[in-house]
């Protein structure tokens, strides 16, 4: 299995914007679903956004996200870059967390899972 690059995160004052992002072979396939994740410390994972798989009605995929982020959060392919990106603004202190990405489905050759890249928040 090819190895999983990410990138992004860090440190930004509330109202502010970062972006996370996932780099790996494939993990951009039209067969694959990506979601992301976020994870403070003692608390469970949550799920933040999903982009579906394509299918024979929806190319491209769906985007679904968390409602406390809807508006603010942006998930993106970039096929020519084989990366997947989160996008995220108007940041609050409640998204302090560790952000992943995932890939799925039954069909989805390219199977990853990140260990997650910091996003701090701070008034």
């Amino acid at each position: 299995q090819a190895q999983l690059v990410e990138s992004g995160g860090g440190s930004v004052q509330a109202g502010g914007s970062l972006f996370v992002s996932c780099t790996a072979p494939g993990i951009t396939s039209n067969r694959c679903g990506v979601i992301w994740y976020r994870q403070t410390t003692g608390k469970v994972r949550e799920w933040v956004s999903s982009t579906t798989y394509d299918s024979a009605t929806i190319v491209g995929g769906m985007t679904t996200y968390r409602e406390s982020v809807k508006g603010r959060f942006s998930a993106s392919k970039d096929k020519d870059k084989d990366t997947v990106t989160l996008q995220m603004n108007s940041l609050k202190l409640e998204d302090t967390a560790m952000y992943s990405c995932e890939t799925y489905g039954a069909d989805c050759e390219y199977r990853y899972r990140g260990q997650g890249t910091q996003v701090t928040v701070s008034s």
